[in-house]
């Protein structure tokens, strides 16, 4: 099974091939993406770049464009006043799915 990482949005993942996952939100009108491997593990044999390695690219396509994810709540409390705030905020991401490592 080969595994690649890839760099993605300021961050790196490590995927196989027809592996789904979430990245932060991509533009508006993406459906594929092409991406530099970082690292390739093929069995026995692992390949590091310098940045990237030459000759190998990921090939991506989006599932779904726009997901929101769980909601995250923040309290702001202070005690002697008795005051307290809350707010929330759910962040995007695209869902894709790895089609080729190669």
């Amino acid at each position: 099974m080969k595994k690649a990482v890839i760099l993605v949005g300021g961050k790196q993942y490590v995927v196989t091939e027809k592996e789904t996952l979430r990245v932060d939100l991509l533009p508006a009108g993406t459906k594929e993406l092409e991406l530099d491997a970082l690292l390739v593990i093929d069995g026995d044999k692992t390949e590091v770049g310098t940045p990237t390695v030459k000759g190998v690219k990921v090939s991506a396509k989006v599932k779904t464009p726009e997901v929101k994810g769980d909601k995250v709540r923040i309290i702001h409390y202070k005690p002697k006043k008795r005051e307290h705030t809350e707010t929330g905020h759910r962040q995007k991401y695209t869902e894709i799915e790895i089609t080729k490592i190669g």
